[in-house]
């Protein structure tokens, strides 16, 4: 196991780590999370050993291999296949060995070993994962010089998967992959056979993969074991307990502290205010949890406009040669909110610039509002921000006759506060750089805001603060995005973007995942059982109707009694010593509780899919 023991830290004088200890058991798949800037890719590089410790220790299992990301995979002529290959080192090594080899015995060795790591069934293993990570068998014959930096990072996990080292170490790996190949990634790291710590701000990775939470808050660390939900939740539960306690222990030291204040100097009562004076210093403080600061955005509202906003009639289009899409008779209102989904190269961004006017239709009939403006972001725009520039500069050029106050209130509008503003953008995180494209694009209050990937770099608050502000604004929205979490509170309209049609899919998000991960060849069969599916009776429907709202009466029953419990839990009184016992039957009825609520869940959706069904 991975056992991290009292570790301190400092980086330019301000400290990561100040007696952090955490043990991580192996096997365990763990999201590591916490704020940006708090400390999480320290902790890998302390982990890998590239930087060394002040205090405490790390200790892995002896000969425990441990891999991660290359920063980028060199832009070289070896093939793909090749290059994922050459990552497993002891393959390498021995197949290189084994042409050479003299000595009977040795080879004899080799062998044994090359077969003990199935090394011959190497290519296939290779290639199923950069299958998986959106690249054809065509594909992976190419050199890695044919690819831009974005393609070759995902070579270089490809690379690192393959290895399968003993603890895999993963930072923001879905940052440079697409939807299907996010959802690839969290299939395939579920049944990964060793340690793996991932920083990550999906939430649907940290809730389907991992099977537990490494926290690191105020230089510590804490571990939690369950998904991400349950440890926000957890988390949300102790700090309620934990302010209350605060603000009961304060209410206690006023009381003592007024005591002495009036009878220190009286004869008659002196002995007691000494006797006070000595509990408030023997009294340990209890700090509540500083609240996490509100992370926001402020998207300015457009004026509303006639629907639709715009109108396609057979539309097609391309980049000069044959048409990527083609026949396309879409419509776009003002209050639509629409997921493009399709695997990679099928023509979502190719859709996304001919709806933002970057491309010019090839044939058909494109109408747009004349009033229309449209706000768009892409991820490759993030890097095409003046990296010698402030943000304050930044909207000087785009607002020359606003004065600093408003443009600074627009860039507090993003999270972005008076340290940031005045900042050099090359000195900025990921985040805060996403912030100020993000700004760029709906500073003139459009109609339609296209998203190509929001998300990249933004952490789980700055997530959670982009959906309120999407939910709230009053313009459409066209969002491709890997965040399941995202999409799903957003987007009220799929559409697939396929084999060059953009067509409305009707089934949800969780239906598109279970295809992703299938493939399609699973799914056709099964679209061909559910047309022979007699369509139930009237009564048969009012009989599942009635199931339903059983199973919600449960629900909210349970949720009341949930809600109760958490409260008395939150009573300071009740963490006294004497009451210890009383706590213990406390916490295991609010176990039932749970466990009552998770089955309930789970009848409650069964009961839902099989009225939709009918329906």
């Amino acid at each position: 196991m991975l056992r991290i023991e009292d570790i301190t830290y400092n980086v330019e004088g301000r400290p990561l780590f100040e007696g952090a200890s955490a043990t991580i058991p192996t096997g365990h798949k763990v999201g590591l999370v916490g704020r940006n800037g708090a400390g999480k890719t320290t902790l890998f590089r302390l982990i890998r050993g590239e930087l060394a410790l002040e205090g405490g220790t790390i200790s892995l299992p002896n000969r425990a291999r441990i891999g991660g990301v290359a920063q980028e995979v060199p832009s070289s002529s070896t093939s793909l296949i090749d290059t994922v290959l050459q990552a497993d080192e002891e393959r390498t090594a021995l197949l290189a060995e084994a042409e050479t080899a003299k000595d009977p015995n040795r080879i004899a060795e080799i062998q044994a070993r090359l077969s003990d790591i199935d090394a011959w069934s190497a290519e296939g293993r290779a290639a199923s994962i950069l299958k998986g990570l959106g690249f054809d068998a065509e594909a992976q014959k190419r050199p890695c010089s044919d690819f831009s930096g974005g393609w070759r990072m995902r070579v270089a996990l490809a690379g690192v998967l393959f290895a399968q080292p003993d603890y895999l170490l993963l930072d923001e790996p879905t940052n440079y992959l697409d939807l299907e190949g996010a959802l690839w990634l969290e299939s395939y790291l579920t049944k990964y056979p060793h340690t793996v710590l991932i920083i990550s701000h999906d939430r649907g990775l940290l809730n389907r993969a991992v099977t537990g939470i490494l926290h690191l808050d105020q230089k510590k660390l804490t571990y939690w074991s369950g998904p991400y939900d349950q440890f926000a939740r957890q988390v949300a539960e102790r700090r309620a307990v934990l302010q209350a306690e605060a603000k009961k222990q304060e209410a206690r030291r006023a009381h003592l502290q007024s005591f002495v204040d009036r009878f220190k100097a009286k004869a008659s009562k002196a002995v007691q205010a000494q006797s006070r004076v000595k509990m408030l210093e023997k009294m340990e403080t209890i700090t509540a949890p500083e609240d996490a600061k509100k992370v926001v955005f402020t998207f300015p509202a457009p004026e509303e406009l006639s629907p639709p906003i715009i109108n396609m009639e057979g539309a097609a289009v391309g980049y000069g040669g044959p048409a990527v899409l083609k026949n396309l008779s879409l419509r776009i209102d003002q209050d639509d909110r629409i997921a493009l989904l399709g695997r990679n190269g099928e023509g979502k961004s190719t859709l996304s610039k001919l709806l933002a006017g970057k491309l010019d239709a090839m044939a058909g009939k494109i109408t747009r509002s004349t009033k229309l403006r449209i706000g768009y972001f892409a991820q490759h725009q993030v890097d095409e921000l003046y990296i010698d520039e402030t943000p304050l500069q930044h909207l000087q050029r785009q607002r020359p006759a606003e004065g600093q106050p408003r443009l600074r209130a627009r860039l507090a509008g993003f999270g972005l506060m008076a340290d940031q503003a005045e900042t050099v953008v090359g000195r900025l995180s990921g985040g805060q750089k996403a912030r100020l494209s993000l700004l760029l694009a709906t500073l003139d209050a459009p109609h339609l805001l296209i998203l190509d990937e929001p998300t990249n770099h933004l952490d789980i608050e700055s997530r959670e603060a982009l959906v309120e502000a999407l939910t709230e604004y009053s313009g459409a929205v066209i969002l491709v995005s890997h965040d399941m979490h995202l999409l799903s509170l957003v987007a009220d309209r799929l559409w697939l973007v396929k084999g060059g049609a953009v067509t409305p899919y009707t089934e949800d998000l969780e239906a598109y995942r279970r295809m992703l991960l299938a493939g399609d060849e699973v799914e056709k069969p099964a679209a061909k059982v559910v047309e022979k599916i007699k369509k139930a009776s009237r009564d048969e429907v009012l009989v599942l109707r009635a199931e339903v709202r059983k199973c919600e009466e449960r629900l909210a029953k349970l949720n009341e009694m949930r809600d109760r419990l958490a409260k008395k839990l939150a009573d300071p009184e009740l963490y006294e010593a004497a009451r210890i016992g009383e706590l213990e039957t406390w916490n295991k009825k609010y176990a039932e509780v749970m466990n009552a609520l998770d089955k309930a869940e789970a009848l409650w959706l069964t009961a839902q899919e099989k009225l939709e069904s009918a329906a």
